[in-house]
C-alpha cells in the first residue's frame, strides 16, 4: 500500500474572469464550429441562395412598369430594398437556431466550460454573418446581370454597413431564442415583427404614394434609413447622414440587446 499525498499549495482557484483577448477569441473559435456545422448541413443555405434570387426577378418585373415606369428605372430602387429585406429578414435563423440547440442540450455543456458567457452567442452570430454575405453577393449579382451597374466603392460599403447591422438586429433575435421555449415560436414572433418592418418601408415603393399616417411610421422606421443609406452609396456614392444613424442604430441594438440575450442565456442554466 502506498500513499499519495497531494500538496495543497499545487490547488488551483477556479477563474472568475476572462480577459478580452480571451473573449474575442473565444468567440471566433465559436464562429467556427458554427462554419462547420453550416458546411456539414448546407441546407440552411437555401434561403439566403434561392430568396435573393426568387425575390428580385419577382418584385422587378412585377413593379417594375408600374411603379419606374420600366425595369432599368426600377433597379436602383428595388436592389437596395430586396438586399436589406433579405439580409433582415435572414437573420431570425439565428434565433431559431440558437433555440434548436439549447433544446438538445449543446448549450448546457458551454455552460461549463471555463470561457465567457457572452462567446457561444457571439460566436453562433458571427458565423451567420456568412449567410448574410451570401445573400450579400447574390443580391448583387442578379441586380447587376439584370442591368443594374451601381458605384463600386458604394457597393463595397453598402456590404459592410448591411452586415453590420445585420449583426446588430440579430442580437434582438438571440434574445428571442433564450426567452422562448420553441424553435417553431422564435420564428412566428419574428416574422410577426420584421414583415411589418420590411414592408412598411420604402424598400418596393415611394414613400410620397402612402397614406399620410403610414408615411409618419415610414420615415422614422429605422429599415427605411437602412434601405436610403445603402441606395446612396450605390447608386450616387455619397456618405450621408443615413449612413451614419444607421451605423449608431446598430451600436446601441448591440449595447441594449447583447447584455440582455447573455442575461437571459445565463438565466435558462438556473
Amino acid at each position: 500500500m502506498t500513499t499519495t499525498l497531494i500538496a495543497t499549495d499545487t490547488i488551483r482557484e477556479p477563474r472568475r474572469s476572462v480577459t478580452l483577448t480571451e473573449t474575442v477569441r473565444q468567440s471566433f473559435s465559436f464562429g467556427y464550429r458554427g462554419l462547420i456545422k453550416i458546411a456539414r448541413n448546407p441546407e440552411q443555405l437555401f434561403d439566403v441562395v434561392l430568396q435573393p434570387i426568387i425575390f428580385t426577378l419577382m418584385f422587378t418585373y412585377i413593379f417594375g412598369g408600374a411603379i419606374s415606369g420600366d425595369i432599368a428605372s426600377y433597379l436602383p430602387v428595388i436592389i437596395p430594398g430586396i438586399l436589406v429585406q433579405t439580409v433582415i429578414t435572414t437573420s431570425i435563423v439565428t434565433g431559431t437556431q440558437l433555440r434548436e440547440d439549447m433544446n438538445k442540450g449543446v448549450f448546457d455543456r458551454f455552460r461549463s466550460l471555463p470561457i465567457a458567457r457572452i462567446s457561444p452567442l457571439a460566436g453562433a452570430l458571427l458565423a451567420d454573418v456568412v449567410r448574410y454575405l451570401i445573400a450579400t453577393v447574390i443580391t448583387f449579382a442578379v441586380g447587376f446581370a439584370m442591368g443594374w451597374r451601381p458605384e463600386p466603392l458604394g457597393v463595397l460599403g453598402s456590404v459592410v454597413l448591411v452586415l453590420i447591422c445585420s449583426f446588430a438586429v440579430s442580437w434582438i433575435f438571440a434574445l428571442m431564442g433564450c426567452l422562448v421555449k420553441k424553435a417553431s415560436a422564435v420564428q412566428g414572433v419574428s416574422m410577426l415583427i420584421m414583415f411589418p418592418l420590411t414592408f412598411m418601408s420604402n424598400a418596393f415603393v415611394p414613400v410620397d404614394t402612402m397614406p399620410g399616417w403610414l408615411q409618419s411610421f415610414v420615415n422614422v422606421n429605422p429599415i427605411s434609413h437602412l434601405i436610403t443609406a445603402i441606395r446612396e452609396l450605390c447608386n450616387d456614392g455619397h456618405v450621408g447622414t443615413h449612413v451614419v444613424w444607421s451605423l449608431v442604430g446598430a451600436a446601441v441594438l448591440t449595447a441594449v440587446f447583447a447584455p440582455l440575450a447573455v442575461r437571459a442565456y445565463i438565466r435558462n442554466a438556473k
